[in-house]
């Protein structure tokens, strides 16, 4: 059972650094240079770049002769991703918001954007602004979850059910937009040339928690009603170590 779970969200620095780092993490990051095709002078942006966590890639695939643009609306990203990068000469790091971003017209060769779609007011508007600072023939790879897929094993299955339909509904404000994605763009004006789809499957429940929050998660669902308590005892109900979500 959870009982006295912390409710603390984790410092989303670390939180980044942990995903990046993790197994799934890892799977599809290191296929987006590929699908990008990234050459030396060209220039690359990231959009919603956290704490710097790829930039350095991107700066290796233009070389000394490319430009690298990293954008984040949040001040203490922004500054990680400064002191980070301050070896690279090349980066250039800037505060702005993803719907409006600080980048001149068909300036951009390359662009990226890595679990982001998921948060903002408004994924077309994000799109259609980078097909706005895109140059013909330009190309973005995009990585994002789709929530509504996630599946929890629980000797109860109205655990597992309740979970998802409390982080789709209450945590994540586009909780779908990995499917949504190819159709999005082509609304936005731009041409889907691949659509990779990946369903990691976590055995391992610290993993697990540390990735996704499943404590802290099971008690807030609980909380806002999607959960039931514990029999008699008033305890919450929990997912356990057995547990593997799959997103």
């Amino acid at each position: 059972m959870i009982k006295n779970a912390d409710l603390t969200p984790p410092d989303p620095v670390v939180y980044l650094d942990h995903v990046a780092m993790s197994a799934p993490g890892q799977a599809y990051k290191q296929r987006m240079p590929a699908m990008l095709d990234l050459q030396p002078g060209q220039t690359a942006l990231d959009i919603g770049c956290g704490p710097g966590t790829d930039l350095a890639d991107l700066a290796a695939g233009v070389t000394s002769t490319g430009t690298v643009i990293g954008v984040d609306q949040n001040p203490r990203m922004a500054g990680e991703a400064r002191v980070r990068l301050a070896g690279q000469p090349v980066v250039d790091i800037r505060e702005g918001d993803a719907h409006s971003l600080p980048v001149d017209d068909c300036s951009v060769d390359r662009g990226r954007t890595d679990r982001v779609l998921q948060h903002v007011a408004d994924p077309s508007g994000v799109l259609a602004e980078f097909r706005r600072v895109a140059r013909p023939g330009a190309r973005i790879a995009m990585a994002e979850p789709d929530w509504d897929t996630l599946l929890i094993d629980h000797d109860d299955l109205a655990v597992g059910r309740g979970l998802t339909r409390f982080i789709t509904t209450e945590v994540i404000r586009n909780a779908t937009i990995g499917r949504s994605i190819a159709r999005l763009s082509a609304e936005a004006g731009l041409v889907t040339w691949s659509v990779v789809t990946m369903a990691p499957v976590l055995q391992d429940f610290e993993t697990a928690d540390q990735l996704w929050g499943l404590r802290r998660n099971v008690v807030r669902a609980v909380d806002a009603g999607y959960l039931d308590r514990g029999p008699s005892d008033g305890s919450k109900r929990s997912v356990r170590g057995r547990s593997s979500p799959v997103s």
